[in-house]
């Protein structure tokens, strides 16, 4: 895990191996962050300025992003600059977060598509039976 120079971290929060948490990241109390999440940002990143010269921290702007209380992000997922994840959210793994998410909101996929509400059970289905 590498967690970037003021990038800020709640209070009772889990944060899994290999993520990595940019400055300007801001994570509230009792969030989970899987393993492998990255965070960006940067919305246009560049390695050269116009000039062809290389860029330096004076040429681009931190773009802030916020993980909001209780909030879980799952493994391998990338959170774009600028998102906020809503109080509460769920975050599938692998999704791409490209925007904002909802409180309470499930969302998962490429890009990240609201599913369902957090707080309402799962609709589970009957265990199938296993043959051997």
């Amino acid at each position: 895990m590498e967690v970037q120079k003021r990038a800020k971290i709640g209070a009772r929060c889990k944060i899994s191996s290999h993520s990595f948490i940019c400055e300007g990241v801001v994570i509230e109390d009792d969030v989970f962050v899987g393993h492998g999440v990255m965070f960006t940002n940067d919305l246009y990143p560049r390695a050269t300025i116009a000039d062809g010269g290389l860029q330096t921290e004076a040429d681009w702007r931190v773009v802030a992003t916020i993980v909001r209380q209780g909030a879980s992000i799952g493994s391998n997922a990338t959170i774009l600059a600028g998102v906020v994840i809503g109080e509460g959210a769920l975050v599938g793994a692998g999704a791409v977060v490209t925007r904002d998410v909802a409180a309470h909101a499930i969302v998962a996929g490429n890009p990240a598509r609201p599913l369902r509400d957090a707080r309402r059970p799962a609709q589970l289905r009957p265990a199938q039976e296993i043959r051997t």
